[in-house]
């Protein structure tokens, strides 16, 4: 299957974040655990120039707990202050804050000295669709999330949103989406439901999803569906599809169906807690 998808309007999003940089102290950006390289996208590291970075990576909860660490160290080698989350609890929020204020340390420090206290970190919170952007925010910023208006040189229509007495996140409009030319990191972001469906074959997603599960997370699949595991990836989806229930007219098995079923089971970690991406493959990467 071959994926690409790059809205025309990202280019305009790109070049908003370009001049909206220069305001903040740091910039956090969500990833997904399950593929955090495939999740993030390169197109900040250009554009990061020089700011502090905060990497979370979230929904912990659905990926391998060992793999998740391995990519905790993996990035945490690169410089990036990083800490695995579920944007849905609110208790862990005060990790990230104090892992916001970690990043900041030397320009808080610069602001004591000169005699500038209790000035907020200001932050730019970045994410590709799916990785649970809005999510983190209402958990951090509860929902009567103050706006403070304005400030000075940000252009028209952005706004400044107080997280709290600590940190100020400067919401702007647009989410930035890589442009990849591996087709592998496409079908990632499509296993996890970030490219819109109607814009892939589902069913050779499945396919694609069943072998990975096969060779990687064995048993999976006879277990929650009580197929046979076999290395016929169509023969497995077809047994799925007869034992859910997924019959069309003519009392053929529907493919389709099926497909749909098993990539939204695994997208919500009813299969368990799956990891799709390892940081082995990616020695020497950013």
């Amino acid at each position: 299957m071959h994926f690409q998808w790059y809205p025309g309007h990202m280019t305009k999003a790109k070049r908003a974040m370009q001049e909206d940089i220069r305001l903040i102290d740091v910039i956090i950006e969500l990833v997904d655990a399950r593929i955090p390289h495939s999740s993030k996208n390169p197109d900040i590291d250009g554009l990061a120039n020089g700011k502090s970075r905060v990497l979370l990576l979230n929904k912990k909860d659905m990926a391998d707990e060992t793999i998740v660490n391995k990519w905790l160290s993996f990035y945490e080698e690169k410089g990036y202050h990083t800490i695995a989350i579920n944007a849905k609890k609110k208790n862990e929020l005060r990790q990230v804050n104090e892992l916001i204020q970690k990043a900041c340390q030397t320009k808080i420090e610069r602001d004591r000295k000169r005699g500038i206290k209790n000035r907020p970190v200001r932050a730019m919170i970045v994410g590709i669709p799916n990785v649970g952007k809005s999510t983190f925010i209402n958990s951090f910023a509860g929902r009567a999330c103050a706006k403070t208006g304005n400030k000075p040189g940000v252009t028209r229509g952005k706004q400044w949103i107080r997280l709290n007495k600590q940190v100020e996140l400067l919401d702007t409009p647009g989410i930035l989406w890589p442009k990849f030319e591996d087709q592998i990191v496409g079908q990632h972001l499509a296993f996890i439901g970030s490219i819109r469906d109607e814009l892939i074959q589902n069913t050779d997603l499945a396919l694609d999803l069943i072998e990975f599960l096969c060779e990687y997370y064995p048993n999976t699949l006879s277990n929650h569906y009580e197929v046979n595991e076999t290395c016929d990836s169509v023969a497995v989806l077809t047994e799925l599809a007869v034992n859910r229930g997924c019959i069309q007219k003519g009392k053929e098995p529907n493919l389709d169906k099926a497909a749909f079923l098993l990539l939204d089971d695994f997208r919500n970690a009813r299969l368990g807690r799956i990891s799709i991406e390892t940081p082995d493959k990616h020695k020497g990467e950013s």
